[in-house]
């Protein structure tokens, strides 16, 4: 997919706004157009939160997305909020964790997994954000997989470099997922 107008949505804290920054990373490492507009409530952790992100070749007009044809949500609330704005053909990925209602949407493809299980099972508690971000690019190959592995070793901050290959495994296990 070269042309994404993605939204990655859930609770502040779930590391939502972090994903959206590791797909803006990797449209910059390919030298394409891309902007990256945060949007979260007032109460930071626990409070919504939410993303746009889009990665084109051609000038991106505006950064607000209203018809995404990536979704990432992480709890029920974003997928209730977001689902109906996805594009025919578009690319919904789920935290099947948090999220008990999956519906089916005509014509997109949804992708449930496992996420916050599957990062607690494999000992990367609060990366689920990265397993959902990997199978994401799985499915709309938004950059190389090069690229994307360089993004995130771009945006872990210096301070935190420890948790880089927990990061990288993350994103990893959601590839494969």
């Amino acid at each position: 997919m070269r042309n994404v107008q993605a939204v990655l949505a859930g609770f502040g804290g779930q590391g939502v706004l972090f994903a959206g920054k590791i797909m803006a990373a990797a449209a910059l490492i390919e030298d394409r157009e891309v902007s990256w507009l945060p949007s979260y409530g007032p109460e930071m952790r626990g409070g919504t939160a939410n993303c746009s992100v889009c990665i084109g070749d051609d000038p991106i007009g505006s950064p607000l997305v209203l018809a995404p044809n990536v979704l990432v949500a992480m709890n029920q609330p974003s997928l209730d909020k977001f689902a109906s704005s996805v594009q025919p053909g578009g690319i919904v990925v789920v935290d099947s964790t948090l999220v008990q209602d999956i519906p089916a949407i005509d014509g997109v493809n949804v992708f449930p997994v496992a996420a916050t299980e599957l990062a607690e099972e494999n000992g990367y508690k609060g990366l689920a954000n990265m397993i959902l971000i990997g199978k994401a690019w799985a499915e709309s190959q938004f950059c190389s997989e090069e690229t994307l592995q360089a993004a995130v070793k771009k945006c872990v901050p210096a301070k935190r470099i420890e948790k880089l290959p927990m990061n990288l495994a993350a994103l990893k296990l959601g590839i494969d997922a």
